[in-house]
């Protein structure tokens, strides 16, 4: 018979504020901790009962209820699991918890950083004091002869334990819920919360709007609000793709289907399973959009957990479940760090050993998903060295000719003795030197996402005799005609210099002649790969107020074979045209300029005007 009164002997001020502030960082974790710990109390009664300690009830189905009833302001967690004796209630409730707590205080009180907190058994029941001004236990252990037991508490150190009728096995745990924390009492609410954490718990749970029961003559047909079997507990063997769809589709609400996945499942040298997706992008900023969702024991822990899961992971969506985690009281912090280090590394290994398998088993779909997944697997390649060791010879580059090739195949296609990898990075923008590279039969990687600018001079850090220039960064050796003359070309650069020094204005302007094959085209800007870099880096930094550091490094190529430009030479030297010559040579810079960038707004209207002037005097 139980029918006592009592106080916990803890020296120290009211524990429940200090475990509000430092113990949990959401409020809603309250409902997390109630229903793993039925979800506990269900597993334990089940082991009991798999090695002959305990009698399962005919037709035994584990279940979870969670109650809510805003008319009375309360929200009851019921198990039918192992239930509590008299004893156990006061042993786990009222002395193993605050004698925890205690330490737990004297420990931590003057610090602020969860991640030190270590686990403590049975705080997590405590956490319904964060939205409770009563809390109420109602028990009955599987154990027979045993009877029903209520313990009550108004969050101080008083407590109060006695008999109770309750009949059937098991542990509610009743709210009444406090002034600050209403919104709990909300169905919606509610089930937003089970759905976020228990989407995928092994026991079925039940909302239940005590109200709207009340009030609904008609029975309902009850479902869970949970799927007890997620597709990760599948052999992958078992598994077909239109499940995987659906799963994903379940769990991200992402109406286009993934491309592929990696379905891990392993039992040693520690236990984790789950599926890993890689998303089609709609747009190349999808990749800040990936989502990781960790759970433990089928009980979500949280999204993107940068100590289990590689950093250039969580640009992907997947769900790992790993029940060897090792997680503190508040099952969101990770201790451990060798053990974590191992599943970390161990996912990244599977993500290389998926991409290998699809390279060399097909490689058509794996260029066909190239376009959405690269700029995941460069930023992995930056962020993870063994990552990239694994997967560096399968690294491939879409061409402007529209295939895919790794680096030794481009290099070895183009006869690239001095091992030069060409690039656009605007394919619109540079479309003239584009058209001359393929005119000459030499091909151009294209280049042009947000992570290029970084993963080139990776990749020039880790092949060092590998370069990267932009097509517009040199006049290679196969665009120039067979006869051309280099001295020649010397000697007719400082005469071109002074015209098109006078008609631009630009006393400093760089210029060169070159024999081009391609007689059509008149002129061309070039600018050094390590100039332009340079120049790149100084404007995302914003410069010097708000000025580039590096000064414009262009170079005007002429090419001696088009005949506009040997008009312009030949005009300048007649007296009467020399301002025609001056106007042309001005024209043909604008127009080199702008198929190398946006010309500034003055020098475009004055292009224009000059324009207009042009097709007057040809009509």
């Amino acid at each position: 018979m139980y029918n006592e009164r009592g106080s916990i002997s803890i020296e120290t001020e009211n524990i429940f504020p200090i475990i509000k502030k430092w113990l949990y960082s959401e409020k809603d974790i309250f409902l997390r901790e109630l229903v793993s710990n039925a979800s506990d109390a269900i597993s334990k009664l089940k082991k009991l009962s798999d090695i002959g300690e305990a009698v399962l009830p005919e037709g035994y189905k584990p279940r979870i209820e969670v109650l809510v009833n805003k008319e009375k302001g309360t929200i009851a967690i019921s198990d039918n699991g192992i239930g509590m004796t008299g004893e156990e209630v006061k042993k786990y409730i009222n002395q193993i918890a605050f004698s925890g707590a205690k330490e737990f205080i004297e420990k931590y009180k003057d610090k602020t950083d969860e991640n030190q907190i270590i686990g403590h058994f049975g705080l997590g029941f405590y956490s319904s004091f964060m939205v409770s001004e009563k809390v109420t236990i109602e028990t009955l252990s599987y154990k027979e002869g045993e009877k029903a037991v209520l313990w009550e508490s108004t969050g101080n150190t008083e407590y109060t334990m006695q008999d109770c009728e309750k009949n059937t096995v098991g542990t509610v745990v009743t709210l009444k819920i406090a002034e600050d924390s209403k919104e709990f009492l909300d169905t919606w609410k509610v089930r937003e919360i089970l759905k976020k954490y228990f989407a995928f718990l092994q026991y079925e749970i039940y909302l239940i709007d005590e109200n709207e029961k009340k009030d609904d003559k008609k029975d309902k047909e009850e479902k869970p609000i949970n799927n007890t079997h997620p597709l990760w507990l599948k052999n992958p063997r078992d598994c077909t793709d239109e499940e995987y769809k659906s799963f994903y589709h379940e769990v991200f609400f992402d109406f286009n289907d993934p491309l592929f996945w990696i379905h891990i499942n392993m039992d040693y040298p520690f236990n984790m399973k789950g599926i890993i997706y890689f998303p089609k992008l709609k747009h190349e900023f999808d990749t800040l959009e990936g989502k990781i969702k960790l759970f433990y024991n089928q009980v979500f822990v949280a999204d993107n957990i940068k100590e289990v899961i590689p950093e250039f992971l969580m640009l992907l969506k997947g769900c790992l479940d790993c029940p060897d985690l090792p997680l503190n009281v508040s099952r969101s912090f990770l201790q451990n760090e060798g053990y974590v280090n191992k599943i970390s590394n161990h996912i990244t290994k599977k993500v290389a050993d998926k991409l290998q398998l699809l390279f060399k088993k097909d490689r058509g779909d794996y260029e066909k998903y190239w376009d959405d997944i690269n700029p995941f697997v460069k930023y992995g390649c930056m962020r993870e060295p063994k990552f990239y060791e694994k997967i560096k010879d399968i690294l491939i580059y879409k061409t402007i000719n529209g295939k895919y090739v790794t680096q030794s195949e481009y290099l070895e296609k183009n006869n690239q003795k001095d091992k030069v990898i060409y690039y656009v990075n605007d394919e619109k923008q540079q479309a003239q030197y584009i058209n001359m590279f393929k005119e000459n039969g030499i091909d151009a990687v294209v280049l042009n996402t947000m992570i290029d600018t970084h993963f080139i001079s990776f990749m020039e850090s880790q092949n060092r005799d590998v370069k990267f220039m932009r097509v517009d960064a040199d006049i290679i050796q196969n665009m120039k005609a067979d006869d051309a003359n280099n001295d020649a070309n010397k000697k007719l650069a400082e005469k071109y210099e002074k015209i098109f020094k006078e008609a631009t204005g630009k006393d400093k302007l760089k210029l060169t002649v070159e024999s081009l094959k391609n007689e059509s085209m008149p002129a061309m800007i070039l600018i050094s790969e390590h100039a332009r870099r340079f120049k790149d880096m100084s404007r995302a930094f914003g410069g010097l107020n708000g000025n580039d550091v590096f000064p414009d490094e262009e170079t005007l190529v002429l090419n001696v074979r088009n005949t506009i430009i040997q008009r312009i030479a030949k005009l300048y030297e007649e007296d009467n045209r020399r301002e025609d010559a001056l106007l042309a040579a001005s024209h043909v810079y604008d127009l080199a300029m702008l198929n190398h960038r946006q010309l500034d707004p003055e020098t475009m209207t004055k292009f224009i005007e000059r324009s207009n002037g042009l097709l007057m005097r040809l009509l």
